[in-house]
This record gives C-alpha cells, sequence and structure tokens, in this order.
C-alpha cells in the first residue's frame, strides 16, 4: 500500500465561512482542483488548521476529504494530538472514513523522551492497520525527535508501516542521515513548502507534501526532477523559494499567504483564518507575493 505514496501531495487548506464554520462546499473545489491541478494525493496535516479545530470537526473533515475524493487519488490524514486518547481517536475514524494513510505529529506541549515517543506511535499503529507517516515538523512547532527511535520504528514496523516526513532543521543532512541509518530503506516526505526540494530529491525522498497554493509549480517542479531537467528545475525551485520564505517564518504565515493566494487564484471566496493568529498580511508584503507569485506562474506556463 505505502507504494501508491510518492510524488505530490499537497495539504488542503480549510476554508471557513464567516461564522468561522468550514466551507464544505469550498472545500471540495479546492480539493477536485488539486486533482486536476496533478495532485498524486492530498494530505489534511497542520496547515489544515487541524490545531484549531475541535475533536469532531477533524473527524467530519477527514470524513468529507476522504468520500469526496476516495478512488481518485490517495488521501493521508493526520491525527496527532495533545494526548495519545485523542490520537488514537482520530485515527480510528480516519481508518474507518477510508483514509489510504495516517500522519501524526508528536504532542506539542509535552516534551516526550525516546520510550514516551515509542509508546504514543505504537498506540497508533495498534489503533489502525494503515500506514503511518512519521512527522517531526520540529522546523515550526514542538520537539524534535531522535535518529534512533525512527530507526528503531521502521525496524519494529518496516517500510510498509512506517514512512517519514523530516522536517527539522537541518532538513537535508537530516534527511540523509535517516536514510543512511536505515540502509536506504526510510520512505521520505519532503515538508516546508518545497523550500528544500531541489537539495531533498537526490537525497532520495518519495515525494513533497506542500501546500495547495502552489500546486501548479510544485507539480511542473516535481515533474523537471524526475526528467533530470536540471535548468528548468533550478529555475522554479528558485522561484517557489523566492516566494515561500515570505511565508515561512511561522506556522501563521504560511496560512495566511496559502489562503491569500487561493482566493487570489479563485478557488476561496475569503482568506479567514480562525484566530488568534500571529501574523498579519500587510499591503507592502501582499504587492511582494503577487509580484512573485506572478513571476512564478510566468515560469510554470513557459518552456
Amino acid at each position: 500500500m505505502s507504494d501508491a505514496l510518492q510524488g505530490v501531495f499537497p495539504v488542503f487548506q480549510t476554508p471557513f465561512d464567516k461564522a468561522d464554520s468550514i466551507d464544505f462546499s469550498t472545500l471540495e473545489q479546492e480539493l477536485q482542483w488539486l486533482v486536476e491541478r496533478g495532485a498524486d494525493g492530498v494530505v489534511m496535516a497542520m496547515v489544515s488548521e487541524t490545531l484549531r479545530l475541535s475533536s469532531d470537526e477533524r473527524d467530519q473533515l477527514a470524513a468529507f476529504t476522504c468520500s469526496t475524493l476516495q478512488g481518485k487519488v490517495p488521501v493521508i490524514i493526520s491525527v496527532g494530538a495533545e494526548s495519545t486518547h485523542t490520537t488514537v481517536r482520530h485515527a480510528r475514524a480516519a481508518t474507518r472514513a477510508g483514509a489510504t494513510a495516517l500522519m501524526a505529529i508528536p504532542p506539542v506541549a509535552t516534551r516526550l523522551n525516546d520510550d514516551g515517543m515509542m509508546s504514543y506511535y505504537q498506540a497508533i499503529l495498534d489503533a489502525s492497520p494503515l500506514p503511518l507517516i512519521i512527522q517531526d515538523a520540529s522546523g515550526y512547532i514542538g520537539n524534535a525527535m531522535s535518529l534512533s527511535l525512527q530507526v528503531a520504528l521502521l525496524e519494529q514496523y518496516g517500510p510498509e508501516r512506517i514512512l517519514f516526513k523530516p522536517e527539522a532543521n537541518p532538513i537535508g543532512p537530516k534527511l540523509s542521515h535517516l536514510r543512511d541509518a536505515t540502509g536506504g530503506r526510510a520512505r521520505v516526505f519532503e515538508g516546508s513548502g518545497g523550500l528544500a526540494l531541489l537539495d531533498t530529491y537526490p537525497r532520495g525522498i518519495v515525494g513533497t507534501m506542500p501546500g495547495a497554493e502552489l500546486i501548479d509549480a510544485q507539480v511542473a517542479l516535481w515533474g523537471a526532477l524526475k526528467k533530470s531537467d536540471a535548468t528548468r528545475a533550478m529555475a522554479l525551485s528558485e522561484a517557489i523559494v523566492s516566494l515561500v520564505t515570505l511565508q515561512a517564518h511561522s506556522l501563521d504565515g504560511f496560512l495566511v499567504i496559502e489562503k491569500y493566494l487561493l482566493q487570489k487564484q479563485g478557488i476561496f471566496s475569503n482568506s479567514r483564518l480562525r484566530g488568534p493568529t500571529g501574523f498579519d498580511l500587510d499591503s507592502e508584503t501582499q504587492s511582494e507575493v503577487d509580484r512573485r507569485f506572478a513571476r512564478l506562474q510566468s515560469l510554470v506556463t513557459t518552456r
């Protein structure tokens, strides 16, 4: 089953209406748009604002995504939470809904040692037969996990059950350490909005999980890398990095600009986030986002 998990897997953004309720009609439009634009799969994760949803909403969002896309592309559902109890709840709900695989960050508020982390992930694996992507999101939030823990999980459950999304800094060297420590068995997705894709692809990743707003550019870059078209890959990567660096200072930075660009492309009717938020898009930053996005789009459409 894990062999199907490769390529460009955008993490969708969750649209909200004026009452801060999930706008499922707009979400369906976003999901269908991503598939039409060439996404190999779809992910519900942190930039889906899972940390700002209730447990019921997370389960509803997972079920809606799976029912909308099941049979078209694989669906990965993030189930990580602050307690093992809640994490297991989400794992079981996502499995019932028809998810292809699960993904989980560790608890954010609790600094777990390796034994605690192992117990947490074992509980998820015991609760569901699906593949599990181990996400170290410490580049944005939470605490880094040890290489020895990641190797132990792979050795115990095998590459059909365990995959990885390492986002601890420095991403490239840590990815190589994981690859080398597992004899190349670790199946790894790159994150960070595609910032490091040009560096991580030669290190053996199987896919990338950027945000949804740059789907055209991310698909084009992945295609150029697969074709060993170094010139086009470099041009696309430089333009993506130029834009994503305006987002990457915080999780809210990603969220605000990603939703702004989805609205700009006519996918969202608004760019509303659930508050409180720690980033505002001022007029000068917005102008710079517009300029860099236009440059990126021109590269995508020009050979």
